[in-house]
């Protein structure tokens, strides 16, 4: 690997950070802490900071030359709502709330990198550095774009990246195109006709359409999808009665849509209103249909793709990076923020949790797993690429475009 030396020798301090965040995890929108943090070293490195943008969000500018052009780098600050099972010394400290997805890891990943761009400055243009709150779950990316992110702060292209357990430590996986999936929620009440269970011939059961309903949604995608697309529709809740003795007035069917198009998600809604209403009303009951749509498919654009892919491997070497991995069905709010901009999203290797100190659950180092802990060892790396990428996208020539 190709890493940058005085950001390898500044691990420690990047970790400590890290850790300080993992120990004090806060909520989508609830980030002032860690925003605090972030505000705080990027102004003792001498970084212009933009403070509340999206709520939480904040953003660090590094300018250097006389050149108009920007790029945006994009790491998430936002924990979730789970109790942490580790028991090591940066545990979380706030009971039902934890980094259990390495947002800590990719804060301090982007703050190493703005700590070396700031001291060396060796591009022409602008380098924006976003802080995004509330991605899991709580749409950030949409608030900050919409609170004026490209409109005030105008940059040709945005990254991200996000760590991956799994992957090797220190490699990277990308791919053009969809990379991750849309997510959507539905919630549909079945209203039947409440009476006692040992007289359902006077009653509508809602339970009994519930599940016709639930069993046809299926054959959305074995037969209204076509076989080449990837669709999921998972019931994930089912609600009705209190009682053994009473078939209830309705019961709730609650669960995700997942595609990588938003055509199939059109039509996935499209084919479950109407199953379901036709169902509900072959035996006498009505429903309420609600398809809430989330978080829009992950697209990476070809060209920053291939551009993000070459810098991966001036860095850490073409065995390294895989540039057609695999897509995954989560879901991931940087989508917002491709919409808007040419950019690209990577994976960079978690590993398989072999670096978790002692004290760690005994469960697997996957994300949004109790016994999860981001892996230090991927701070300069992740760091260097951040750096590299700016670097080269902001080439002091002025033919540097990509």
């Amino acid at each position: 690997m190709k890493l940058i030396d005085p950001i390898v020798q500044f691990q420690a301090e990047i970790q400590q950070i890290r850790r300080d965040i993992h120990a004090h995890p806060e909520l989508c929108y609830e980030e002032h802490r860690t925003a605090d943090v972030i505000t705080r070293q990027l102004q003792q490195w001498g970084i212009p900071v933009v403070s509340g943008l999206g709520g939480t969000g904040v953003l660090g500018i590094i300018k250097n030359g006389n050149s108009t052009r920007a790029i945006g780098l994009r790491a998430d600050m936002d924990a979730l709502p789970m109790q942490e099972i580790n028991s090591f010394p940066h545990r979380s400290q706030h009971e039902g709330k934890m980094h259990a997805c390495g947002h800590d890891g990719h804060t301090a990943m982007l703050l190493g990198a703005a700590h070396y761009l700031a001291q060396h400055r060796n591009f022409d243009g602008t380098v924006y550095l976003i802080f995004q709150p509330a991605e899991e779950g709580g749409g950030g990316a949409s608030a900050m774009i919409n609170d004026g992110l490209f409109e005030k702060y105008p940059m040709e292209a945005v990254f991200g990246m996000h760590n991956w357990p799994g992957i090797p430590a220190g490699s990277f996986g990308l791919t053009p195109g969809p990379m991750m999936a849309s997510s959507n929620e539905f919630y549909v009440t079945v209203k039947g006709k409440g009476a006692h269970a040992a007289q359902p011939h006077k009653g509508i059961d809602p339970i009994m359409i519930a599940i016709q309903i639930a069993q046809s949604w299926q054959t959305i995608v074995s037969r209204n999808a076509s076989p080449l697309e990837s669709v999921v529709l998972s019931v994930t809740q089912i609600h009705a009665g209190s009682a053994t003795n009473v078939i209830p007035d309705d019961a709730q069917l609650v669960g995700t849509v997942r595609a990588f198009s938003n055509d199939m998600i059109d039509l996935v809604e499209q084919r479950m209103r109407a199953i379901a209403t036709h169902t509900a009303a072959a035996f006498d009951a009505e429903i309420d249909f609600e398809f809430r749509r989330n978080y829009p498919p992950l697209i990476n654009h070809p060209v920053e793709t291939a551009f993000a892919a070459e810098v991966l491997r001036s860095v850490v070497g073409d065995e390294r990076v895989n540039a057609q991995t695999e897509p995954t069905m989560g879901a991931e709010d940087f989508a917002f923020m491709l919409q808007a901009k040419p950019g690209c999203y990577v994976f960079i290797g978690n590993g398989e949790g072999d670096h978790r100190d002692a004290g760690h659950g005994l469960g697997p180092c996957n994300l949004h797993n109790p016994s999860y802990d981001f892996n230090d060892d991927l701070l300069p790396i992740g760091a260097t690429y951040w750096v590299r990428l700016a670097e080269t996208y902001l080439k002091k020539a002025t033919d540097a475009a990509i």
